[in-house]
């Protein structure tokens, strides 16, 4: 369980907020990676680009994608502090997938050995060089581990620390985990059934935003979410689907969906002129333009309801499938990466609304 702001120490609340400094600057890079990155790939490919459907956002909503090597596909792992050794039966990270140069020689990036061109500073988060770092190893298989240095001894630094990180977890595991939590079973997955685990499985994946039916990455992120709960400190989990062509963001409080949309011409001067909009729109959050429509980055809060979170009374209860346990908190238009003055612009258009700026 995270520890709350309030009961951590002068020097561990210093560490939390340079955490969440460097999370929101995770954030803007890998958004841009994600989907501008992935955008652009298709424009050079003189492919379609496929962008998401609006029914495909809703919680429980069912990905109708296909897997493209055109999209950037990654996990990354953001911890707060260093994952002890304890949880390596999981989180598994060891020497010989460590960040340095003899185990990065072995990866032959790009045709051509980027040990070549590593330095050890590159992987410091503070350094100028650590997205150069970061851009390279993304497209290596399974997560990358970001994690504080355990080493630094005269002040706080976070490090890109391991590559090629395994997710280990049992679904059953994970998805009896959250039951306990949540009171939906006392002790065992299987105490009630096969439907009935099958119903908490199931539940787990909505829990964390996505359909049952997603395998792959976005099942290896939510398990990594899951387990990482144990810990007193906070993480974030980063996850790029070529299916779904979003960017999942999972914290301790929510969870987060980054597209892309398109916009047309009349739809954007309604935006200038909206006084929840902004004149300079066009300027501030257009990243590309496709055909006569403007693209831009669309952000989806989910959050939990009573379904999904511990009975205040604390009995036991059944789960129930046909009830939804999250809810849309917030849809935005974020301002591309580097409108860093700019504020996101509320537009609501999962479920129609008569003014989406409102």
């Amino acid at each position: 369980m995270t520890i709350l702001d309030n009961e951590l120490s002068t020097e561990e609340r210093r560490q939390r907020a340079l955490y969440n400094a460097l999370s929101n600057e995770l954030d803007l890079f890998l958004i841009d990676h994600a989907l501008v990155d992935s955008f652009r790939k298709f424009k050079r490919a003189k492919v379609p680009y496929p962008f998401v459907e609006k029914r495909e956002l809703k919680p429980r909503g069912k990905v109708s994608g296909f897997e493209n090597s055109l999209i950037n596909s990654f996990i990354v792992i953001f911890a707060e502090d260093v994952i002890p050794p304890e949880m390596k039966k999981h989180i598994r990270y060891f020497d010989n997938n460590k960040v340095n140069k003899e185990n990065l020689d072995e990866l032959k990036l790009t045709g051509k050995s980027f040990a070549d061109r590593f330095q050890t500073q590159m992987k410091y988060f503070e350094k100028n060089q650590f997205y150069q770092l970061l851009r390279a190893l993304l497209p290596v298989d399974y997560s990358l581990l970001i994690q504080k240095d355990n080493l630094a001894k005269q002040k706080n630094r976070f490090l890109l620390s391991h590559f090629h990180v395994r997710i280990d977890c049992l679904i059953d595991n994970s998805a009896e985990a959250l039951g306990r939590q949540l009171r939906y079973i006392s002790k065992d997955l299987y105490e009630n059934g096969e439907g009935y685990a099958q119903d908490m499985v199931e539940k787990l994946f909505e829990y964390y935003s996505f359909h049952h039916t997603v395998a792959g990455r976005r099942t290896a992120a939510l398990q990594a979410a899951e387990f990482l709960k144990q810990a007193e400190f906070k993480s974030t989990i980063y996850v790029s689907s070529s299916e779904s062509r979003t960017l999942t963001r999972i914290t301790d409080r929510e969870v987060n969906k980054f597209a892309l949309v398109q916009l047309d011409k009349k739809t954007i001067k309604e935006i200038k002129q909206h006084h929840n909009g902004d004149p300079e729109f066009e300027k501030k959050f257009i990243v590309s333009r496709d055909k006569g429509y403007g693209i831009a980055i669309f952000q989806v809060t989910y959050s939990r309801n009573e379904h999904s979170k511990p009975p205040t009374d604390g009995k036991l209860r059944e789960v129930k499938s046909d009830l939804q346990w999250l809810r849309i908190r917030n849809q935005l238009l974020m301002p591309k990466p580097g409108s860093l003055d700019s504020r996101p612009i509320r537009y609501q258009i999962i479920y129609d609304q008569q003014d989406p700026l409102s």
